[in-house]
């Protein structure tokens, strides 16, 4: 069957118990509820700290079988080290969440926006060294890869030949109407408003589509990428959408909206799980 990954940007989200999760709902023990609602997580936990081994292995009693993991690699390889002389903690890495087998999806590589295009013999270089058994990601945040300039070719000529997808980072919705919290207005400062590049996203596409306050709003800029997506699946990949908000309240229920409008043109799109102490979509 044709399958849509979807999700967020977390799973242990307080404010979905009583909404998405039912009420009493213990910490520690969110992420089973959470992959009966969303097929995939972002996993920006990872960015932060690589994961124990009792912290992988409760992750893998508690997912689906069905279940993906997009993690991020450590901030330390990207932002402090800023992917030089890395290898050991790249394996580090890796062998932390191989106990996950198959629940481990595309490995996010996101670079900071100040890594520029004068660094790409560096990221060439970090590319030409992943182990090719693992499925990679690259986010750029630079603008000037997103000018059609040759360095902006000349990554995508080299994700395409190391097999590493592109990421697009869609915050058009959260740039089109004005902030009206404190968490919309730290998103506009940390998520840049940049062209939508889609020249090599690879077998995985992945969108991170940064939303606004109101759920509706949201909505909308994620029904824009029905089309897309359709084309993708048709294309024979499969997609990963992940939805994000100022204060993530609603990006489960979005989540799942956006998966059902895309199974609206697609009949034969993978349903996903029944949700597990259902209170509200949104």
């Amino acid at each position: 069957m044709a399958k849509l990954r979807v999700g967020c940007p977390m799973w242990a989200h307080r404010p979905w118990v009583g909404r998405f999760y039912p009420p009493g709902t213990k910490s520690g023990t969110e992420l089973g509820l959470y992959s009966s609602w969303c097929n995939a997580v972002e996993g920006n936990t990872t960015f932060y700290a690589q994961p124990s081994t009792d912290t992988v292995e409760k992750w893998r009693e508690q997912a689906s079988g069905d279940f993906r993991f997009a993690f991020k690699v450590p901030r330390v390889i990207t932002h402090e080290k800023r992917l030089s002389d890395v290898a050991t903690e790249i394996r580090s890495f890796l062998n932390a969440i191989e106990p996950l087998g198959d629940l481990v999806g595309p490995v996010q590589i996101q670079l900071p926006a100040s890594f520029a295009p004068d660094q790409v013999d560096v990221l060439f270089a970090f590319m030409r060294r992943l182990p090719a058994a693992w499925s990679w990601a690259l986010e750029l945040r630079h603008p000037r890869f997103f000018d059609g300039s040759i360095a902006h070719r000349r990554v995508d000529e080299y994700c395409n030949q190391y097999g590493v997808g592109r990421i697009v980072l869609d915050s058009r919705p959260l740039h089109a109407v004005p902030a009206t919290s404190d968490a919309a207005r730290d998103e506009m400062r940390n998520k840049p408003d940049r062209p939508v590049v889609l020249d090599a996203v690879g077998a995985n596409p992945i969108v991170r589509v940064i939303g606004e306050d109101r759920p509706d709003g949201t909505l909308d800029g994620l029904l824009a990428w029905v089309p897309q997506v359709v084309a993708w699946i048709d294309d024979g990949r499969e997609p990963f959408v992940f939805v994000h908000q100022p204060e993530n309240l609603d990006s489960p229920g979005l989540a799942r909206a956006f998966h059902e409008a895309v199974a609206a043109e697609i009949p034969d799109l993978e349903p996903l799980p029944a949700p597990l102490g259902q209170t509200s979509m949104f």
